[in-house]
């Protein structure tokens, strides 16, 4: 015999008081924060506003460290995209002159911290990571594209 079991599913109303995943909360990041705390003392961080600037003026190449899929949805034109995987791998063919002024950004400043941290481990010596990443150049209501 098979025993059929009911499911009340207005419990599963997100707002539901007896709902049980209410009481779940998103997994924390804790490692992944203290290594881009970490990262963050030993980097220069710089604004939106001052990235678009330097950019603008030729003074800065700007990369772009989050995946393709990322950067298909909407990114900083003329930016490069490097991925935060490979960037090590890539960087040098691009950009061969330690001194170049690169600014790092992802999609909050996490990835673009350590990927600024990375970069100056291996000698480049103006490497800044965008505070807040693309949320906050959008936010800052400068240009994006998806070309």
């Amino acid at each position: 015999m098979t025993r059929i079991t009911r499911i009340n599913f207005s419990l599963m109303h997100p707002f539901h008081p007896r709902n049980p995943w209410l009481g779940l909360k998103m997994a924390k990041h804790t490692r992944f924060e203290k290594l881009v705390a970490d990262a963050k003392k030993k980097i220069t961080e710089i604004s939106s506003t001052d990235a678009a600037a330097k950019l603008k003026s030729g003074e800065a190449v700007i990369v772009d460290v989050r995946e393709k899929d990322e950067w298909d949805e909407g990114h900083i034109p003329d930016a490069i995209q490097m991925s935060r995987g490979t960037i090590e791998l890539d960087i040098e063919e691009k950009f061969p002159d330690p001194n170049a002024m690169i600014i790092c950004h992802c999609g909050g400043g996490g990835r673009g911290a350590l990927a600024t941290e990375s970069l100056q481990k291996m000698g480049y010596k103006n490497v800044r990571n965008m505070a807040g990443g693309f949320k906050a150049w959008k936010t800052a209501g400068l240009p994006t594209t998806t070309k």
